[in-house]
């Protein structure tokens, strides 16, 4: 569960145990997939994954393209090469597929760590936008959309949250 999950959970128990009724609540509601994409440090944060991990991608992409350059050139050449030759083209496919799969690896694992720190910092300053916006605005309750069946265009407050976090 996200620390904004979590966050609104609390808000909500602590709401519900006030036993208020729904005429008093002022309800708001956010689409936290649309912050998550189209708010500016989203994308700020895209564009910076992207600048980072480029030159990497690029790396892995030239170590595929020399794998099956090498793995065509075998196959071009089959017929016409000795055993020895054979064994020994078979045997620098092997290593330069095991390079790639390793690469690969490595650079997935670094790209999901990235991304991981990146949204934790996303995610606290949506928090941050969504208690601004609660306070400002006195909403007794925001909730996220994702999980609910309806939501009013009325209620969504996610617009607001967007421009709150473009100024971050």
């Amino acid at each position: 569960m996200s620390k904004f999950a979590k966050f609104l959970g609390v808000v909500a128990a602590g709401l519900l145990s006030l036993q208020v009724t729904a005429a008093e609540l002022k309800i708001g509601v956010v689409n936290t997939d649309r912050l998550f994409q189209q708010s500016s440090p989203a994308q700020k944060i895209n564009k910076k994954l992207q600048d980072e991990f480029s030159k990497k991608d690029a790396s892995l992409q030239q170590l595929r393209q020399q794998l099956k350059d090498l793995q065509a050139d075998l196959e071009k050449n089959d017929a016409t090469l000795s055993d020895a030759d054979k064994t020994k083209k078979q045997g620098q496919i092997r290593d330069l597929n095991t390079r790639y799969q390793r690469a690969e690896r490595e650079f997935r694992e670094d790209l999901n760590t990235r991304q991981g720190e990146e949204m934790a910092k996303l995610q606290e300053v949506a928090i941050r936008a969504v208690r601004q916006l609660a306070e400002t605005e006195k909403f007794d309750l925001i909730l996220q959309g994702q999980d609910l069946a309806y939501v009013s265009p009325r209620v969504d407050v996610t617009d607001k949250i967007l421009k709150l976090m473009g100024d971050k």
